[in-house]
């Protein structure tokens, strides 16, 4: 599943690609470029919603939904909902089935994946990103969650990145462990636009989800881990070669 992302440039891009593009009524966008958040950390993001017209406010990455009632429970299943695979969001009787209706799109630069090479011992990582735009959309849900947190307020606004299964390039790349094949849900600027239109049909958004990004519209290459301690610049996604790594075939 997709835990690792990066926004790599400044917030004001996303107003640039959409003109329409609202700060939310009191949100903060204070937020700076970084190189690598893991979903791990439940970080703040900058996310778009339409509350009757397209609105940017910053949300927590990961919802907690009822069921996780207690800070024990919290600590230890939240990350089970940093992401929701688009098939659930039309399942009957799902968590991201009562949600379907809070669409949002999550702006960024890049993502982070592990490939598993035989003969290697450590996957190997890469950086993939859109060859056609500085910042692209993922499609995902919100919710408003407790905290459980003494110092935030009651409710937070929350967000789950969508995945899909993946295409020809990142089939070989996300290619080991129980999650093996997915990508997360990209949209062209076209389809960002209609994911968060108030009035979509269940049609509707299945026809949004059908959509599959081409490989030969990603860029990738292999970088260091991105689970080690680091400073948060453009070292992260410089390229590091490796031997015995085949190439990957679009």
């Amino acid at each position: 599943m997709c835990y690792d992302i990066a926004f790599t440039t400044r917030i004001e891009s996303i107003f640039k690609i959409m003109p329409l593009l609202q700060t939310a009524p009191g949100a903060n966008l204070q937020f700076e470029p970084t190189y690598h958040k893991i979903g791990m950390s439940y970080p703040q993001w900058p996310v778009v919603v339409n509350h009757e017209v397209p609105q940017l406010a910053l949300f927590n990455w990961g919802p907690i939904p009822k069921m996780l009632n207690t800070p024990e429970k919290v600590k230890r299943q939240r990350q089970m909902f940093l992401n929701a695979r688009s098939e659930k969001v039309l399942e009957p009787k799902t968590l991201w089935n009562a949600i379907r209706n809070q669409r949002c799109l999550i702006p960024v630069t890049g993502f982070f994946e592990y490939r598993e090479v035989p003969g290697l011992k450590n996957k190997v990582p890469y950086y993939i990103k859109s060859q056609e735009q500085e910042v692209f959309f993922i499609a995902g849900l919100w919710a408003l969650s407790n905290s459980w947190d003494v110092d935030k307020p009651e409710r937070i606004p929350t967000f789950s990145l969508l995945t899909r299964s993946a295409n020809n390039v990142m089939r070989q790349i996300h290619n080991g462990g129980d999650n093996a094949g997915r990508m997360p849900m990209m949209l062209t600027n076209e389809l960002a636009e209609e994911w968060i239109k108030p009035d979509l049909t269940d049609t509707d958004i299945r026809d949004v989800l059908q959509y599959e990004q081409p490989s030969d519209v990603l860029q990738y290459w292999t970088v260091n881990s991105v689970r080690k301690a680091k400073p948060d610049d453009e070292t992260v996604i410089e390229e590091v070669r490796y031997e015995g790594v085949p190439p990957v075939v679009v």
